[in-house]
């Protein structure tokens, strides 16, 4: 008795997917099941799990000595999806399935004893697999098949259990494929809204241009001036994520292993770290070399509130990202890429205990504790901040009045950052890019300014004494602002009120 049997699935490795092939062997000897191909705990329990499952669906469980060869077998290999395709290669080696029925196809699963199929991590992650290596047709859980129908051009056969499964690649029972349906996405609560905020209008300012451009902004100000709220109303003006985005912000949430979803993530995140929070969960890695806060940030905002608590070492690694707009984790086993084009915005007090320049209340610090604090965030971070602003405590005769007129600010923001991510779209051919992801090489050519505003420019950068990455980001701050207003041309006033945003943090 010989025979050898194959079914294709696929596991997350990284950001992107690696077909498996499942092989299956049957020989002479004493009845067992063995699984090799470098598989983690999860993988060498589903031998239990797949003999209860065919027994309990009423299939045959063939006797012999069944080898399951998990290939490429020096592939780490991690999850519970290949409990399906190695029950249909027991089966194969069985003769209750042909091979045929299984050639061309990718399948995916996780075994409930009784056979029925439980949702599985990281399905869109498999489906994108399958369709990058021609593969139409993937077989999975009936919970996860909306979100692999986000993949375009994937014939999706949702599944329930086992015995539906048999009957259907015995051409007895076909199961229908799954119809991508218009879900009504669950909506999240209000949230915090610029007209929430009392004053503070070069600060909203600030954020509208940060929004719109997607800038990386930091506030510095005292204890209740109105940071975390002006960074949580940000949140609420950034566009809807597009289809791709859609694809990409799935998968990285799906990949992140704390909990198995199915779920499709439509909102753009807004990760909020505690200042607790080490490197590895910062920006990936652990023993599974998961996507940290940065990658699960990806086309959204990474919120850092009271920016200096957190550990120096954790700052410093935000320093390639933020230019790179993605991370790799080198591990012995390979390198695992993540996407991580995050948006910073981040709050500090100027001081230990807060209020360094504000006009009201004295610094209680001494010049030496004010420097070591402020020496927690080093220049080259600093420096890959587009906007600093210094947030004054709003007046207690602001904070009791209420704005008379009928028109709403969050409207008026919303449609200036429309008009300027129109423009945008238009000037970087309908592609996914911002204004701030322009490369210093393609800034003069994308954003030309005046005769008058460069000779401004230049005098301001020598007086200032900008570094070449911080001369590029004003005149990548000041592109948005003349997006903001409609201008094709950088002018003096784009210049000037982008270069207020590069403002030092008082000592």
């Amino acid at each position: 008795m010989y025979m050898v049997s194959k079914v294709v699935s696929a596991t997350p490795y990284g950001f992107h997917g690696q077909l498996i092939e499942i092989e299956g062997d049957i020989s002479r000897g004493l009845p067992g099941l063995q699984i090799v191909g470098l598989g983690n705990k999860a993988i060498d329990e589903s031998r239990d799990r797949v003999r209860s499952a065919i027994k309990n669906s009423l299939l045959d469980f063939p006797k012999g000595k069944i080898t399951i060869n998990l290939a490429p077998a020096e592939l780490p290999k991690d999850g519970t999806q290949f409990d399906l395709p190695i029950a249909l290669a027991i089966l194969c080696l069985g003769k209750q399935l042909p091979q045929t029925a299984l050639e061309g196809a990718l399948f995916a699963g996780e075994l409930a004893l009784n056979g029925s199929l439980r949702p599985i991590r990281s399905a869109i992650t498999i489906a994108e697999t399958a369709k990058r290596h021609g593969i139409s047709t993937i077989y999975l859980p009936a919970s996860n098949s909306e979100q692999a129908l986000l993949i375009p051009d994937i014939t999706v056969i949702p599944i329930n259990n086992l015995t539906e499964l048999f009957l259907h690649l015995k051409q007895e029972k076909p199961i229908r494929p799954a119809v991508k349906t218009r879900q009504q996405y669950h909506q999240k609560k209000r949230g915090i809204i610029i007209d929430d905020i009392r004053g503070q209008e070069q600060a909203k300012r600030a954020v509208a241009i940060a929004v719109a451009g997607r800038h990386n902004i930091l506030l510095s100000g005292p204890p209740g001036s109105g940071k975390t709220m002006l960074a949580r109303a940000l949140n609420s003006l950034l566009p809807p994520l597009s289809d791709a985005e859609i694809i990409e912000v799935t998968k990285l949430h799906n990949l992140d292993g704390n909990q198995v979803s199915h779920d499709i993530v439509t909102d753009r995140p807004f990760r909020t770290p505690h200042h607790t929070a080490s490197r590895i969960s910062m920006v990936g890695g652990g023993a599974k070399a998961t996507p940290g806060e940065i990658s699960l940030a990806h086309h959204g905002t990474l919120f850092l509130d009271e920016l200096l608590e957190y550990p120096r070492t954790t700052l410093e690694s935000l320093r390639q990202p933020l230019e790179d707009k993605q991370i790799i984790i080198s591990r012995a086993q390979g390198k695992y890429y993540y996407p991580a084009n995050f948006m910073l915005v981040a709050t500090m007090n100027p001081c230990p205990c807060g209020y360094l320049g504000d006009p009201e209340k004295s610094c209680r610090c001494s010049s030496t504790q004010i420097l070591n604090y402020q020496k927690r965030l080093s220049g080259p971070l600093l420096d890959r901040i587009d906007l600093t602003i210094n947030v004054s405590r709003v007046a207690h005769e602001d904070l009791l009045s209420r704005n008379s007129s009928s028109d709403s600010q969050q409207k008026q923001f919303e449609n200036m950052i429309k008009v300027a991510r129109t423009l945008q779209t238009n000037r970087y051919s309908n592609s996914n890019k911002y204004n701030a992801d322009i490369d210093s090489s393609s800034v003069d050519k994308i954003a030309a300014l005046t005769a008058e505003a460069k000779q401004f420019l230049l005098a301001a950068a020598k007086k200032l004494d900008l570094s070449a990455r911080g001369y590029f980001k004003v005149i990548k701050v000041a592109r948005t602002i003349a997006d903001l207003e409609s201008s094709l041309e950088i002018t003096i006033p784009h210049v000037a009120e982008s270069l207020q945003y590069r403002q030092i943090i008082p000592t």
